[in-house]
């Protein structure tokens, strides 16, 4: 991101910033009432920010929306996501659930990204779409343990099922022999959302580089 023009490196990094305070909401490990409460402080602030009352220290994320036509929905999007993951920890959802999640904390940030980056909408959009997603998978693998540790297993249960685990505890799936052939499903998956990613990038010069949003 330091290496963009100025006025889209700083648009990105005040999405970073307002993604870093509400994955870190979602991840504390206080109180769950008190953390819904931040994250409705949060959804405040950023209705806050479309009515043009941005509290001082969100001036930088209101700069960023009016410069780049950033859409409202987007950041309650991602607000919902994270409290999933308040209300209660996320164990073996179904793949409908997971999509849902996926959607909400990964490609709703895609979508804010490919405004700053500069893509026509269609392309954009279809990009957030595989990106995030396959991103979003490739972290659910790469943190299996960490997020085992927090009570959380983002393995869809039916990948679990289709291969004779029928446990949703993070320690028990993680203990059981065909815990790699559910998660090849994950691997495919998100391996099929690259392609598509690549596609889109390779037809669209303005795409963001193929790293987390």
């Amino acid at each position: 991101m330091r290496i963009l023009p100025r006025a889209q490196r700083e648009a990105m990094f005040e999405i970073y910033s307002f993604c870093r305070a509400v994955d870190d909401i979602a991840d504390d490990p206080g109180p769950r009432e008190a953390r819904r409460d931040q994250l409705a402080r949060w959804r405040s602030d950023i209705d806050a920010v479309y009515r043009g009352a941005a509290p001082p220290p969100l001036a930088g994320l209101a700069a960023a929306v009016r410069g780049f036509d950033l859409q409202r929905e987007n950041f309650l999007a991602i607000i919902d996501g994270m409290e999933m993951d308040v209300i209660a920890d996320i164990r073996a959802p179904d793949r409908t659930t997971l999509d849902v999640y996926c959607d909400r904390v990964a490609c709703a940030v895609g979508r804010l990204s490919v405004r700053v980056f500069g893509m026509s909408h269609d392309a954009g959009l279809k990009l957030a779409h595989h990106l995030g997603l396959a991103l979003q998978l490739t972290n659910i693998l790469r943190d299996l343990d960490e997020d085992a540790s927090l009570g959380r297993l983002y393995l869809p249960r039916e990948a679990l099922r289709a291969n004779g685990i029928a446990a949703t505890d993070p320690r028990e799936v993680l203990a059981h022999p065909a815990v790699g052939k559910a998660c090849a499903f994950i691997v495919d998956l998100a391996e099929e959302h690259f392609r598509q990613a690549r596609k889109i990038m390779a037809q669209n010069p303005n795409s963001p580089p193929p790293t987390r949003l």
